[in-house]
């Protein structure tokens, strides 16, 4: 038997798992109240945006996979909102820029996680409005105990926020100096905002479907709105890149936009389907990915082998160049998304994986494409680094500074049958000011865009940015019985595709598989600024044995040994087709929990 931290949970009512323990027994509260998976990941969501403020906020963004009891196949809600009308590569190279920074107002797009949520709530829920919502209003009025990361990330810019981001101060600092570890914080402001919303959604004339649609409006193109316009109006803000700057989005741009449906992008691999958001996420990573690894003998090598980590590492290094190369928002790009998921692709793509550690950035030439192959190498090339890459965008985990921001998780499955995967982020504390009178801060996705013309991720009104952010689904005969997903920016389907390769090919159990030693590569270029890549970098968790390590090391992998349990924070749910419910998270950090019954 492998050993595991703590047990896998299984029932049959519903089970409900994210990054913090009070968010999950906040789902499984609602699914006890008779909501659908819908209406307990959203509760939870919000509840994540008081309780992990450094990692995810109202005003940031939310790709969710849900799958409807009775539907045949997962559909992708899109929260991540588009670039805002005045976001011209002329405008910010106007500003002096060559890079959107980490930070700061121009570092901003439309806030999606919001409308994502209510459009999931208005067509897939069962309860009102209030019930959702009032878990999050009770922990931002009444307090609840601050992380520790919450709290060095707090003292670690309190004096930044103090000289340059005072809204931030008077929300972060209310007490005159960071909250300590576990100790009380609340934030008023923001309880207000969601009372506000409330009472003006039930003033709204109908139903539950009235009032979320009511509540809608009153975000994009009432006083949420109207706050974001004013204060953008005047604010002139410090940025990562060290200037002063005026923000772009306006109201207008919040009223132009909605969440919206669509199809996810899949694969089959042994027996299995895996669902992802499109090429506007990092999603079709792991799926090429396992188009990768089906031409090599990753099946039959040891779960925590060299060999495994050597396989499963450079196909990552591949998938990811390519993600570097072509991947972007489908409607404004042609992208080769059919040829980049093909077996015969993955096959021709799989032969470049030798014995030794790669350093080359090596995205496949694709007819008509070569000139995107060529930016992205020429890209990567200017902007490698020496050592840990850090910046002010999303961090991988414990090892890097408490400036960045990074992501949660929501996995949540009912008894009907009903899932979701959610993967919410940006409006970090640490990202952009809080916008007075709200309590929460705007967020900084624009970063992933490139101040250059002609590529997939060229910064232009109405795009959206190519997301790091990637939940999953995948099911055995094409009907989905697993969610999973993880934060951590890039890495995150790097960790999640270790994760489905030890369920599927050595039989773990959910909280075996997330248990198991986990790794990751910066081998290539970051989505976050200052856009770096490490050549040859692998950082793996010290339970791997130290054969294992010393194998990686000769293979010639830039091998750098994290702290024990610092690597990932995955989560997953899963149903039988008996309907039997399983679910799991991560001890790493200490924070993750999986509930059911």
């Amino acid at each position: 038997m492998t050993f595991t931290t703590r047990p896998e949970i299984l029932g049959t009512f519903g089970v409900a798992t994210s990054t913090h323990w009070i968010a999950s027994a906040v789902g499984m509260s609602i699914l006890e109240k008779g909501g659908t998976a819908i209406d307990a990941g959203a509760a939870m969501g919000f509840v994540l945006h008081v309780v992990e403020p450094h990692l995810c906020g109202p005003l940031g963004d939310m790709p969710a996979l849900i799958q409807v009891a009775g539907e045949d196949t997962p559909r992708v809600v899109c929260g991540q909102g588009t670039a805002p009308a005045g976001a011209t590569i002329a405008h910010y190279k106007s500003e002096g820029l060559d890079m959107i920074p980490g930070s700061g107002l121009l570092a901003t797009v439309i806030p999606g996680a919001f409308d994502a949520w209510m459009l999931m709530l208005r067509d897939h829920g069962r309860l009102p409005l209030r019930d959702i919502l009032e878990p999050a209003i009770y922990y931002a009025r009444h307090g609840h105990p601050v992380l520790p990361r919450v709290s060095a990330t707090i003292a670690d810019l309190a004096d930044f926020f103090r000289k340059e981001w005072p809204t931030s101060a008077k929300t972060w600092l209310s007490g005159g100096s960071a909250p300590a570890p576990s100790s009380l914080f609340c934030n008023p402001v923001l309880a207000d905002t969601w009372e506000r919303i409330i009472t003006e959604a039930e003033a709204a004339k109908g139903g539950r479907e009235a009032q979320i649609e009511a509540a809608r409006t009153a975000f994009y193109r009432g006083f949420v709105a109207e706050a974001i316009d004013n204060w953008i109006g005047d604010a002139c803000v410090m940025d990562a890149a060290g200037w002063r700057r005026k923000g772009v989005l306006s109201g207008q741009d919040m009223a132009d936009w909605q969440a919206s449906y669509e199809a996810p992008l899949s694969v089959e691999y042994n027996g299995w389907t895996v669902w992802k958001p499109g090429m506007w996420s990092q999603g079709p990573s792991l799926l090429q990915s396992l188009r990768l690894l089906e031409h090599t003998d990753v099946a039959s090598v040891g779960a925590n082998s060299a060999d495994f980590v050597h396989l499963v590492t450079e196909a990552i290094k591949l998938s990811f160049a390519d993600r570097e190369a072509y991947y972007g928002d489908p409607n404004h790009s042609d992208i080769p998304t059919e040829t980049l998921l093909s077996r015969d692709y993955g096959a021709a793509r799989a032969g470049l994986i030798g014995a030794e550690a790669s350093f080359e950035q090596r995205p496949g030439r694709i007819a008509g494409y070569e000139h995107l192959a060529n930016a992205a190498i020429s890209r990567a090339a200017q902007d490698v680094v020496e050592g840990p890459n850090v910046g002010a965008g999303e961090p991988t985990m414990a090892h890097l500074t408490e400036k960045r921001g990074d992501t949660v998780h929501i996995d949540v499955i009912d008894r009907w049958g009903n899932m979701i995967s959610a993967t919410p982020s940006g409006g970090w504390l640490q990202s952009s000011p809080v916008v007075p009178g709200l309590g929460m801060p705007l967020n900084s996705r624009a970063q992933m865009f490139w101040l250059a013309d002609g590529l997939p991720t060229s910064l232009a009104p109405g795009r959206r940015p190519r997301t790091t952010l990637s939940p999953s689904i995948a099911g055995r005969d094409g009907k989905a019985s697993l969610a999973f997903g993880t934060p951590g920016g890039d890495q995150q389907d790097q960790w999640q595709l270790m994760l489905f390769l030890r369920l599927v090919h050595h039989k773990m159990n959910l909280q075996e598989g997330i248990d198991a030693p986990l790794f990751n590569t910066g081998h290539f270029q970051s989505s976050f600024y200052p856009r770096a890549a490490r050549p040859g970098h692998l950082m793996v968790e010290p339970a791997f044995s130290e054969a294992v390590i010393a194998d990686l090391r000769a293979r010639g992998h830039d091998l750098e040994v994290a702290e024990p349990w610092t690597i990932g924070r995955l989560t997953a749910a899963s149903r039988g087709v008996d309907g039997l419910l399983r679910a799991a998270a991560t001890p790493r950090l200490m924070q993750a929990y999986a509930i059911g019954r």
